[in-house]
């Protein structure tokens, strides 16, 4: 009983929350409302035993993209309200999107959803003897151990390819050279002149 009334709340936020996140004016607002929805949906996942997924939730997103957002909001001053303008364009397509996403919840919710045959592919029992972070852990460790690394390599590249093209030389932008500064001499920066009077430079 306990449980049900913790899902229809945690569930009930999370949908209000993500609600206020395209509809709050305060692009701040929205990125608060947003770690909200993350919270929650954290919370859900604990319910339904996957605590690991809950961690790895409230790290990641909580703990880095949604205040990597926050930051960004709030140091670059980006005129929304003109953004925001063109949105009406992609109505008509949003509008058709969440007719489907209803309609499939509609399906869901009262059972007409498509029954796989018989002999369809079955998801393994859930050992008993151990958690599920250590479940988690023996899986992608040994069945998917080359994919995982495959997945690690893509990302390292993705990486190094951004730091590159950050930091790639590029003509007219001024840096500053630290090692010529230092060398830098008093007479290549300092000149003496003697003007006369009524004389310019």
């Amino acid at each position: 009983m306990i449980q049900a009334i913790c899902f229809y709340v945690f569930a009930a936020i999370t949908i209000l929350s993500g609600f206020m996140v395209i509809s709050a004016r305060n692009p701040v607002h929205s990125v608060l409302f947003l770690i909200l929805a993350f919270f929650n949906a954290a919370a859900l996942f604990l319910l339904m035993g996957a605590e690991f997924l809950a961690m790895i939730l409230v790290i990641v997103y909580v703990g880095a993209v949604a205040v990597l957002f926050l930051f960004v909001v709030m140091m670059l001053d980006i005129d929304f309200e003109e953004l925001r303008k063109g949105a009406t364009r992609y109505l008509p397509i949003g509008a058709l999107i969440g007719v489907v996403l209803l309609a499939e919840l509609l399906l869901i919710m009262l059972g007409l959803g498509v029954t796989p045959p018989e002999g369809a592919a079955v998801a393994a029992p859930a050992p008993s003897d151990v958690t599920n972070t250590q479940a988690l852990g023996q899986i992608l460790y040994t069945d998917y151990i080359y994919l995982f690394q495959a997945a690690g390599m893509i990302l390292l590249v993705a990486m190094i390819g951004a730091i590159v093209l950050t930091h790639r030389t590029r003509k007219g932008v001024k840096k500053q050279n630290i090692s010529r500064q230092v060398k830098r001499r008093r007479e290549d920066a300092v000149e003496i002149r003697k003007v006369q009077p009524g004389q310019g430079i």
